[in-house]
């Protein structure tokens, strides 16, 4: 059994088996995404499929209609906002979300794949800086439609993905800073591997030359968007007598770690140190003192990736990449030099 059908006056399944040169059982195992097939014999069947029009039609299934959202983790505190976001749009359309943990930042587990083609979703929606070749093209060929969420990275042009400005999240936290005439401002970013860790970054030293500040290698960090990780490079950057005198945290839950190292290091949140977080967080909003942070709408973002699964699947009029804006919240953890 497949879920392809030729367009009236195209070649059979049979004919593109003989021109692959493979089995109809080979094409067979194409169609529905099995693993037991080269890569290469894989790729020449796909390439006969679409050159000769076959269709994916819809798998019809006894209950709502699946929505499938996979994260790496979900300890997070941003993992809430996602769920929300896509669980909205599921509700709009009658569907049902299931959640998934799988994986590391890079790409699901091998496990999940195999799942994924057994449980044949509506789509799929995955929290990944990048989604591999092989699992693209095995989910494309078991007509499974996938978006990614990309908070933290910056999926291939082929890739259907929504992100967000994050060196504009950059510019914009560290400019406030520079804009309370701080100087001596370090940053804490993400891990060294991941775009938005960089964009992010770009963001920082662009602020800090506008304002004519040079930067300073000694206060650049990369963290790992944990708290203890922003709490362990806080209480290096805060050891000495020529200590930055505001940080820039890539998450909120680095900041809140970055909050922790100043109070153990007796120093004043914001009239010692000024503090930005990014993210937006509910949490950020109920720390001591409440957060500056860069909004991500991470809501929007997941209604968005949710919204595409439903949209036609017309590749030569659907976006492929979306990317929401960023915008800064002042709160009360940032003040000039000395006030606060």
């Amino acid at each position: 059994m497949h879920d392809e059908e030729a367009a009236p006056g195209r070649v059979t399944l049979a004919d593109v088996a003989k021109e692959a040169g493979v089995s109809m059982p080979t094409v067979s195992k194409v169609l529905n995404g099995r693993p037991d097939v080269s890569r290469s014999t894989r790729a020449r069947v796909e390439r006969l499929l679409e050159a000769n029009g076959y269709r994916r039609r819809p798998r019809t299934t006894a209950g709502p209609p699946l929505i499938e959202l996979v994260f790496h983790e979900l300890d997070s505190t941003w993992a809430i906002e996602l769920i929300r976001g896509v669980e909205s749009v599921a509700r709009e359309n009658q569907a049902t979300v299931v959640l998934t943990r799988s994986g590391t930042r890079h790409r699901p587990a091998p496990d999940w794949l195999e799942g994924v083609l057994r449980r044949r979703p509506l789509g799929v929606v995955l929290v990944f800086s990048t989604l591999p070749a092989d699992v693209r093209s095995r989910l494309r060929s078991a007509a499974i439609p996938f978006v990614v969420i990309d908070p933290a990275g910056d999926p291939d042009p082929d890739v259907p993905s929504v992100g967000s400005a994050n060196w504009a999240g950059g510019l914009a936290a560290t400019r406030h800073l520079t804009q309370l005439r701080h100087e001596r401002i370090a940053i804490i970013t993400g891990p060294e591997d991941m775009l938005c860790s960089l964009a992010r970054l770009d963001g920082y030293r662009s602020a800090l030359a506008m304002a004519g500040l040079e930067t300073d290698p000694r206060l650049i960090r990369f963290g790992d968007f944990q708290v203890r990780g922003g709490f362990e490079h806080a209480m290096d950057l805060l050891d000495g007598p020529d200590r930055p005198t505001a940080v820039f945290a890539g998450s909120d839950l680095q900041a809140l770690g970055v909050l922790e190292a100043a109070r153990l290091k007796g120093l004043r949140v914001p009239r010692d140190l000024s503090v930005v977080g990014y993210d937006d967080v509910q949490l950020a909003q109920w720390s001591s003192p409440p957060l500056t942070t860069v909004h991500q709408p991470l809501r929007h973002m997941a209604q968005e990736a949710a919204r595409m699964l439903f949209r036609p699947d017309d590749p030569g009029t659907g976006a492929q990449r979306i990317e929401l804006a960023t915008h800064l919240v002042t709160r009360q953890s940032t003040a000039e030099p000395g006030g606060g």
